[in-house]
């Protein structure tokens, strides 16, 4: 893995845990096991560019991730589960500590305007993927736009609420709420 490459995947697992404002440098280092001038050869603008660089490689897999359960889903009941059983594995296998980068980024903005705007894109893309599937079942697109941004909404709406409260029920609670609003009938 390059230095670049290191120092990105180590950015993520800190926003994850710790958001932006509490991802230092240092921290990036140690978890990164490069130097500071690593750092800056890579990137010039500092924390705020790697931060950027780090949601956008962030967003790309998880953009994957979600055009994978879409390919793989049976249907709308079974592309939401997909989604809700990889939160809930994240989750607990983090101790409810880890949570989205894409999110940890938007809070972000007072450090990183970049990646918040980069965020905001994020989001964007993934409405779209969803929109696309259900205008593929037949809604219309402003209908299949309303949904995608509700679950996308909903459901990174209960990570947060699972991870404050230590506890997968908000998610649960989420996911049986959006399969009886757009679940296959």
């Amino acid at each position: 893995m390059s230095s670049r490459d290191d120092l990105i995947r180590t950015t993520i697992e800190l926003m994850r845990e710790r958001g932006v404002a509490g991802t230092g440098i240092a921290d990036i280092l140690e978890g990164s096991g490069r130097s500071r001038r690593t750092v800056y050869l890579n990137f010039p603008g500092g924390k705020s560019e790697l931060v950027d660089a780090a949601t956008r490689t962030a967003g790309g897999y998880i953009t994957g991730l979600i055009e994978a359960a879409i390919a793989k889903s049976t249907g709308r009941t079974d592309m939401v589960e997909r989604v809700g059983a990889t939160w809930r594995r994240v989750l607990v296998s983090s101790g409810f500590r880890s949570g989205c980068p894409i999110v940890a980024a938007t809070l972000g903005r007072p450090d990183s305007g970049a990646a918040a705007d980069a965020a905001g894109e994020v989001f964007e893309t993934w409405i779209a993927l969803l929109a696309n599937r259900f205008e593929g079942d037949g809604r219309g697109a402003t209908a299949a736009r309303r949904a995608a941004t509700t679950i996308i909404a909903a459901i990174e709406g209960a990570v947060i609420v699972s991870s404050a409260t230590r506890s997968t029920q908000p998610l649960d609670d989420v996911e049986a709420s959006l399969l009886a609003m757009y679940g296959d009938r």
